[in-house]
């Protein structure tokens, strides 16, 4: 197999000087104005803003903009430290990203490779704006393949009896190496140490139409009940099991004449296409997470 090297990838031209920012608060009269007269104050040229509110009359405000600002790498930190009074005075929760910055994944997988291949396929192109630090595996199957892309991948088993020093190699793998961890059809549950490393930072893809068909062998219970659309669900991991803020979820229609092996065929493809549109707007910065939901500005 001839192997692809990964070469580092420069920041997009238009991306240089761009940053972005997200803001929750309670929601009241001059947010939008005030932000927006700040960032003018500081120089910043506004290029999108996305805004929405839960209430109007007193519950939540979300709100993304992306802005251009000269000599971003100097003028940015001082930007951010002089932001505090104008969140301080509406109670907001905020954060800042340099969109030349790239989100470095780590993506673990078992043995089926669809959803793998998908953001593969879209980093190569360039339209998955991230870097992909690592591949993670509990079975070796996917190494030859992971590596003709110029990407490290660590083959970690997995058994009832290795479990916790299994974990504990794939944390030391990670650790300080990758931004969002990726469970690309990785069949193992995470444990809670797991997660607190990267809350809101663990992507699953569930392969059905969440909160229908928990738990395994959904294509078989979805064929039983002679379902007549399936779909598949793109989530943040908590410690409640496929419970978490849903991200993305998409279906298609079938019929009784689709038995469990088509169903399973057109489930990877919603499946490939739902994880990856989930993971291309974490790393864009396009999510933000309110209790067990999740606003996508996308």
């Amino acid at each position: 197999m001839q192997t692809i090297h990964q070469a580092p990838r420069p920041p997009r031209p238009d991306n240089a000087n761009r940053a972005r920012m997200l803001i929750s608060c309670p929601d009241r009269n001059g947010i939008v104005a005030a932000v927006s007269q700040f960032l003018y104050e500081h120089g910043a040229n506004i290029v999108q803003s996305d805004q929405y509110t839960l209430n109007p009359g007193g519950g939540m405000f979300f709100i993304r903009f992306e802005f251009d600002l000269s000599d971003l790498e100097r003028e940015l930190p001082v930007l951010q430290e002089d932001f505090g009074r104008v969140a301080d005075r509406f109670d907001m929760k905020w954060n800042t990203f340099r969109a030349s910055r790239k989100k470095r994944l780590a993506i673990f997988v078992s043995k089926e490779d669809h959803c793998l291949l998908e953001l593969l396929w879209q980093w190569q192109a360039g339209d998955l704006d991230a870097e992909i630090a690592m591949v993670v595996s509990n079975h070796p199957d996917m190494q030859g393949l992971v590596e003709s892309f110029g990407i490290p991948f660590h083959h970690i088993p997995v058994t009832p009896d290795t479990k916790a020093e299994a974990e504990k190699r794939q944390l030391e793998a990670v650790k300080g190496k990758a931004d969002l961890i990726v469970l690309a059809r990785y069949m193992q549950i995470i444990s809670p140490k797991f997660i607190e490393q990267f809350p809101n930072r663990i992507i699953n893809i569930h392969h059905s139409f969440l909160p229908a068909f928990v738990g395994g062998k959904p294509y078989a219970q979805a064929y039983q009940r002679g379902v007549k659309i399936i779909g598949a669900t793109a989530h943040y991991v908590t410690e409640e099991l496929d419970g978490g803020p849903i991200i993305e979820q998409d279906v298609q229609r079938v019929t009784h004449r689709d038995d469990v092996d088509n169903l399973k065929r057109i489930g990877r493809t919603i499946e490939r296409v739902v994880l990856a549109r989930a993971v291309k707007w974490h790393v864009e910065d396009r999510i933000l997470v309110h209790q067990n939901k999740t606003v996508v500005f996308n």
